[in-house]
C-alpha cells in the first residue's frame, strides 16, 4: 500500500504542473529517506541504469529521428504537399479536408513529430479550409487529428520509447503498425466524405484553381515517398536497424532541404539546438522514472499489480479493458512519455503473465497514447492548434470539432483488438 501511495502522490504532483523528472525523481527520493528499510542504498544500482541509458542503441535513433523532422519542419515539404494534395482534391467536396489527412499521413511518416506536425498543418491548412467555408469544428478537428498521426505511424518517437520500455523490436513494432495506422487514416477520410456529404456547406468543393498536372504532383510528393522508402524500407527488409535508419533519414532530410532550397546554417543550428533540447527533456524524465522504479519495484508495487490482474481477477479481457481505460484517462491530464515510463512498466509483468503478444499491445498503447493528444481539456495537440491559429477559431469549437476523430480513435483501437492480424501481416 505503500508503493500505491507513492504512485498516486507522483500522479497528484505531476498534475499539478511540476516539471516531470523532478517529480520522479524527488518523490524516489523522499521515499526512500521515509522508509527506514530502504535509504539511500536503494540507489545504488541508478548509476548502472543510467549508464545503460546513454549507451542504449535503440534510443540512439530517438533524437535523431527528431532531428530529421525538425530539418523537414523548415524545408517547405509540408507548403508544397498542401499546395498540390488540394489541387488534386479541391475540387471533390471534402476534398480538401481529405487533402489535410493524406498530407498529415506523409508527414508523419516523414517526421514522426507531433508537434510540428499540428503547427505546421494549423498554419497552412486551417486558414485554407476556413478560406474555402469549411466548418471551423471540422476544419480544427480534421488539422488536430491529422496532425497527430505521427503517434502510430511509423517512424514514431512513442514506438521507439514503447520498444526499449517493453524489450521488444522497435522494427517489429515499425511493421506492426502500418496497417493499424493505415486502418486509421481510413476512418478519418470515410467520416469527412460522409460529413461532407451529409452536409454540404459544412465542406465544400473548392473553388477549381490552377490544375496540378502530373509531373507538378509527382516533384511535391516523390522526395517525401522516396525518403519514407529509404528509412523504413531499409528497417522493414532487415538492411538496417532503427538507429542507422534515423541516422540516414537526417541525411535525406538534409538532401531534401537542399533540393527546396531551404538549406542554411540557421536552419541546420535551429534543428540542432531544439534536438538537443527535446532529447534532454526526454532522457531527464527517463532518468527520474528510473529512480522512480527502483523505489516503487523495491516497495514491492509491480507485485501488487501482477497480484491483482493475474489473481484476484484473473481473466485477460478484463486487464486489457482496465489498462487502456486508464492509459486513456491518464492521457487527459499527462504527457505521453510518463505514461511510458511510468505506467506501462508496472503493465509489463502482468501483460507476461497473461500470455499477451508484447508487439500486439504496444501498438495499441500506442494508439490509446495517440488518442490523448486530442483529448478535451488536456490533449497537446489541441494546446499547439489554439496557439497557432489564434483568433481564428476558439477553444469550444475545436472541442466540438475534435471529438467524432476521438470516436474514430476508439474504433480505431476495437478493430485492431478484434483483428490483431492487422498488426501481425507485415511482420
Amino acid at each position: 500500500m505503500i508503493a500505491l501511495a507513492m504512485f498516486v502522490i507522483a500522479l497528484a504532483l505531476l498534475l499539478s504542473g511540476i516539471p516531470v523528472a523532478f517529480v520522479f525523481g524527488g518523490v524516489a527520493l523522499l521515499f526512500a529517506l521515509l522508509i527506514p528499510e530502504l535509504g539511500l542504498q536503494v540507489f545504488s544500482l541508478l548509476p548502472f541504469r543510467i549508464y545503460g541509458i546513454m549507451g542504449n542503441t535503440t534510443l540512439m535513433a530517438v533524437p535523431l529521428f527528431i532531428a530529421m523532422g525538425l530539418i523537414l519542419e523548415k524545408s517547405k515539404m509540408a507548403e508544397k504537399l498542401l499546395e498540390t494534395m488540394s489541387g488534386l482534391f479541391g475540387g471533390l467536396r471534402g476534398g480538401l479536408a481529405v487533402s489535410v489527412v493524406l498530407v498529415g499521413t506523409i508527414l508523419a511518416a516523414s517526421t514522426g513529430i507531433v508537434s510540428a506536425s499540428v503547427v505546421m498543418m494549423s498554419i497552412i491548412a486551417l486558414p485554407l479550409m476556413l478560406g474555402a467555408g469549411y466548418d471551423k469544428g471540422l476544419a480544427s478537428g480534421t488539422v488536430a487529428a491529422s496532425g497527430t498521426l505521427g503517434q502510430i505511424i511509423p517512424p514514431s518517437i512513442i514506438l521507439i520509447i514503447l520498444g526499449d520500455v517493453m524489450n521488444v523490436s522497435v522494427g517489429e513494432l515499425f511493421m506492426g503498425a502500418v496497417l493499424p495506422g493505415l486502418v486509421l487514416v481510413g476512418l478519418y477520410i470515410v467520416y469527412i466524405l460522409l460529413y461532407a456529404a451529409l452536409k454540404p456547406k459544412a465542406a465544400p468543393a473548392a473553388a477549381r484553381g490552377e490544375h496540378v498536372g502530373i509531373i507538378k504532383a509527382l516533384t511535391a510528393i516523390a522526395p517525401p515517398l522516396l525518403l519514407m522508402v529509404a528509412v523504413l524500407g531499409s528497417i522493414f527488409a532487415g538492411i538496417a536497424s532503427p538507429t542507422e535508419s534515423a541516422a540516414f533519414g537526417v541525411v535525406g532530410a538534409l538532401a531534401l532541404s537542399a533540393f527546396n532550397r531551404t538549406l542554411s546554417y540557421a536552419m541546420v543550428s535551429y534543428a540542432l539546438l531544439e534536438t538537443v533540447k527535446l532529447s534532454g527533456m526526454i532522457f531527464m524524465i527517463l532518468i527520474g522514472a528510473t529512480a522512480f522504479s527502483l523505489v516503487f519495484n523495491e516497495l514491492g508495487g509491480s507485485d501488487l499489480v501482477l497480484e491483482f490482474f493475474s489473481h484476484d481477477i484473473g481473466n485477460v479481457w478484463v486487464f486489457i479493458g482496465v489498462a487502456m481505460l486508464a492509459i486513456f484517462i491518464l492521457g487527459f491530464f499527462i504527457d505521453f512519455i510518463e505514461i511510458s515510463f511510468i505506467v506501462v512498466p508496472i503493465l509489463v509483468p502482468v501483460m507476461h503473465a497473461f500470455g499477451i503478444d508484447p508487439v500486439w499491445f504496444a501498438i495499441l498503447i500506442a494508439l490509446n497514447l495517440q488518442a490523448s493528444f486530442l483529448t478535451p481539456p488536456f490533449g497537446l495537440a489541441l494546446f499547439f492548434l489554439k496557439g497557432a491559429a489564434g483568433s481564428m477559431v476558439t477553444t469550444l469549437q475545436i472541442y466540438r470539432g475534435i471529438i467524432p476523430f476521438i470516436l474514430l480513435q476508439l474504433l480505431a483501437i476495437g478493430i485492431v483488438i478484434l483483428f490483431p492480424d492487422l498488426v501481425f501481416a507485415l511482420i
